[in-house]
């Protein structure tokens, strides 16, 4: 029985570690197939998806998205530090290389609401890699800019995420979820819907 889109949403995670295990290059497609039904400002439809599978190729990436990584460890600071502690991240990044496949997301600059649009899409995308029984990560490098050079992007796109695709190899529990009553309100901000409904 197929699962609903619910159910795909409460299982999903993300993953930064993954098998070497390899699948079709159609799997991937076929998400991307999902992906490319998202809306769009004025059906621009301002993506642009890059599948890279080759091993050199995401050899670099890692190198410059770590490069970059460096950099930011060495300044954050605050909330974001001691969550970043918390979690035990850090400036490396293997699932660069230990995915098979890495799905680079753009977005074009100057159709309407081009982020927006391809932010949307990256969820369909997501969910949709979940659908197949395969794990997924959102990773924003600091220097998307060198990154993108990489893969040859044109300047009049911008490189929104890198989307490690494969199989788990992490037992990682879900992140807590607000619930309904803190995030919901009716007609103004602050009419939650808990309060309405206890009284």
């Amino acid at each position: 029985m197929r699962k609903t889109i619910k159910e795909l949403a409460r299982e999903r995670r993300s993953i930064r570690k993954f098998k070497k295990e390899e699948f079709e290059l159609n799997i991937v497609l076929d998400c991307i197939e999902v992906a490319k039904e998202a809306p769009s400002g004025s059906n621009a439809q301002p993506w642009h998806f890059v599948i890279i599978e080759d091993d050199e190729l995401k050899k670099k990436i890692r190198e410059t998205c770590e490069k970059g990584e460096k950099k930011f460890y060495a300044n954050v600071k605050g909330k974001l530090a001691e969550w970043l502690k918390n979690k035990k991240l850090n400036w490396q990044k293997p699932f660069l290389i230990e995915a098979p496949y890495i799905i680079a997301v753009f977005s074009h600059k100057k159709s309407p609401y081009s982020r927006e649009s391809v932010w949307i899409a990256i969820g369909y995308l997501i969910l949709a890699i979940e659908e197949k029984g395969l794990a997924s990560l959102t990773y924003t490098p600091p220097n998307r800019g060198e990154v993108a050079k990489l893969l040859n992007c044109p300047e009049d796109y911008r490189l929104e995420a890198l989307i490690p695709v494969g199989y788990a190899n992490e037992d990682k529990v879900k992140e807590p979820r607000k619930i309904l009553d803190e995030i919901v309100a009716i007609n103004s901000f602050h009419n939650l819907i808990y309060n309405l409904i206890k009284d």
